[in-house]
């Protein structure tokens, strides 16, 4: 199994939660191998968000073999 991070957003106007899966760079979904690096990664860029964006992980049960 793998993990995805999302870069949840809140819209200052109307206060809904948006959530964007990031990619790696060649624009596909990035997958990460462990929960505990995705937790780390995700843990890291919230902390160091100067948009106060905040970094969530869920599991992709689409796992390519």
């Amino acid at each position: 199994m793998s993990y995805n991070i999302l870069k949840e957003m809140k819209d200052p106007n109307t206060g809904k939660h948006r959530y964007v899966l990031l990619t790696d760079g060649l624009s596909q979904i990035w997958e990460i191998k462990t929960e505990k690096e995705a937790n780390r990664i995700a843990t890291m860029m919230s902390e160091n968000s100067d948009s106060g964006w905040n970094y969530k992980i869920r599991k992709n049960c689409n796992v390519r073999k």
